[in-house]
């Protein structure tokens, strides 16, 4: 039962959705983490920023400094599940990894608490390690290229 709580191996599947909180922007995101083993998933995540800085345009109207393609992000990532070697408690899952995404490569370092078997909290902390452009970055161009911070619900949505 315990178990079936936190990471389940082959088969489990957790659904994620929160808040994404970055230096000039702030919004939504959401993952899907499918168990491939006794200790690692794959998934996908993706967030958009609603909350982004504005500037004042020519007719002195306040806009977003940032377009639709600088605001959202697509990540494949890899997760090591490792709440059943740290054993801080048998509803705790601690899960470092690695993705792969629209705007950069990096890792990430995570950790879930449920309270029921369906439903828990969340927190991650994501770093870019490799953007794929070397030049000089624009403000816009930054958002999603920076540490950032998720956090929000879990669902245990399937398991084997």
């Amino acid at each position: 039962m315990a178990n079936a709580q936190v990471f389940s191996g082959n088969g489990d599947l957790k659904l994620q959705i929160g808040a994404n909180l970055q230096q000039d922007g702030a919004g939504i995101m959401g993952s899907l983490d499918f168990g491939l083993g006794e200790n690692f998933s794959l998934g996908m995540a993706s967030g958009y920023l609603l909350g982004v800085e504005k500037v004042t345009n020519i007719a002195g109207e306040k806009v977003a400094i940032a377009d639709f393609k600088d605001r959202f992000d697509l990540r494949v990532r890899f997760n090591a599940h490792l709440g059943n070697v740290v054993k801080v408690d048998e509803k705790f899952d601690f899960y470092p990894g690695l993705y792969a995404s629209l705007k950069n490569f990096g890792g990430h370092l995570g950790a879930r608490y449920f309270f029921v078997p369906g439903f828990g909290v969340f927190s991650e902390v994501n770093i870019p390690i490799a953007r794929y452009d070397t030049a000089v970055y624009t403000t816009p161009e930054k958002l999603n290229n920076r540490i950032s911070l998720n956090v929000g619900a879990v669902f245990n949505i399937g398991s084997n």
